[in-house]
């Protein structure tokens, strides 16, 4: 199995994406050479381990019939002082709202997200510690 992203130069470090028909920009602020229309790499990896994981536990949990009006996922990445700048570790902030959730429940779909089916997560886990945590809200 193969996965194929095409991605073409713009001008100065803006960068235009493709993937399965769906088109992002990638570049970076004045001061880099860019242009400021549209997100860094970096902080795309950010997004792409949160929406792994978000498909995944909303699925799970629909499927375990948790009733709950809205989830936001919030991924910090602590990344070294000098270049490359790699990330050394991700932590994973879930908030659900809803009333009267199951926490056990949501934490399990966290769990089968993280060690069975985010594929974002399992390659990131082979370099960085992944952690995560649990919020909850009724507003």
């Amino acid at each position: 199995m193969k996965r194929e992203v095409n991605v073409e130069w713009v001008d100065g470090i803006e960068f235009s994406a493709d993937s399965d028909g769906h088109h992002i920009v990638i570049d970076g602020p004045p001061e880099s050479g860019g242009n400021n229309k549209g997100v860094r790499p970096k902080p795309l990896m950010l997004m792409a381990l949160a929406g792994c994981t978000g498909m995944d536990v909303v699925s799970i949990l629909k499927k375990m019939k948790v009733n709950f009006e809205g989830l936001s996922i919030k991924v910090e990445g602590e990344m070294e002082e000098e270049p490359p700048k790699a990330f050394l570790s991700m932590h994973i902030v879930y908030t659900f709202k809803g009333k009267d959730l199951p926490v056990d429940k949501l934490e399990k779909a966290i769990l089968l997200s993280k060690e069975k089916y985010c594929g974002v997560s399992a390659t990131l886990q082979k370099a960085i510690p992944i952690t995560y945590e649990i919020k909850t809200t009724e507003d």
